[in-house]
């Protein structure tokens, strides 16, 4: 009977003691905030981010992308966030943080950015189907689902930006970051009022998502600038590239970009 308490096993749900891993989206969510997780820990090593941060800054940092998104969705909703009352979230999103920071330079900084952005693009469409389902769930009429469905992949993001000095990623131009989300959001929607069942509407979003995303990220298709004042000048915004973004560039090109490593003189 006390190994039967400790673990209990339902249809729905697994849980040990207070964590709990399964259940209401918990799996998705999980998944969402180690990857995030991991992401903070890669973006707050990046030279755009880097502002001599301490070992354990750069733990915080993990912990606000990954745990940033959902709590701000949760609170949005009237909750107490999940991470606070299931251990699993932190516990998971502190791991994911030490395998980023350990990561950040195991390949150089090129084999970072590669990586940062796989899983960026892994852990984006997830949030945002997690967000759209709480706020289906919570009543919330179509235009404030798609909100959340935006809000819990893209504010752990803007909290490590904001932290690090950066405009948020939102603002700037880039592959789609908010549209995308959105988008996800959207398809999640659309398959749920065709009466798909849970894990159709998860795997159709998260594929549209995921495939889009990681499509931009290679073609570089980006957000169009707003139109500028004249004898505006553009200065480069240092954001690294991927792909056929980053094909033929020179060694400046690429040192200016900051994914060359500097080797210290002898």
């Amino acid at each position: 009977m006390e190994a039967q308490s400790a673990v209990h096993v339902a249809t729905a749900s697994l849980n040990v003691g207070h964590f709990q891993w399964t259940g209401s989206g918990t799996v998705l969510d999980l998944i969402a905030a180690s990857t995030n997780s991991l992401n903070g820990a890669l973006l707050a090593r990046r030279p755009d981010h880097y502002k001599n941060f301490t070992v354990v800054g750069i733990m915080l940092m993990a912990l606000l992308m990954g745990l940033g998104g959902g709590m701000t969705r949760d609170v949005l909703l009237s909750e107490i966030p999940g991470a606070l009352t299931n251990p699993a979230y932190i516990t998971v999103a502190i791991v994911a943080g030490i395998i980023g920071y350990n990561l950040a330079f195991a390949k150089g900084q090129l084999f970072r950015e590669g990586l940062f952005q796989f899983m960026t693009s892994f852990s984006l469409p997830l949030y945002a189907i997690v967000g759209a389902q709480k706020a289906e769930a919570a009543g919330l009429p179509i235009l404030g689902v798609l909100f959340l469905a935006v809000v819990g992949p893209t504010a752990g993001r803007w909290y490590v930006d904001v932290s690090s000095g950066v405009s948020p990623k939102h603002f700037v131009r880039g592959e789609w970051f908010v549209g995308i989300a959105l988008l996800t959001g959207l398809v999640w929607v659309a398959c749920d009022a065709a009466g798909l069942s849970t894990w159709w509407c998860v795997g159709i979003a998260f594929l549209v998502g995921y495939v889009l995303r990681v499509t931009a990220l290679y073609r570089g298709w980006e957000e169009p600038l707003a139109k500028e004042p004249a004898g505006v000048y553009k200065h480069d915004d240092g954001r690294p590239l991927l792909g056929r973004k980053i094909k033929g560039k020179s060694v400046r090109e690429m040192r200016d970009l900051g994914l060359v490593v500097e080797e210290p003189s002898a």
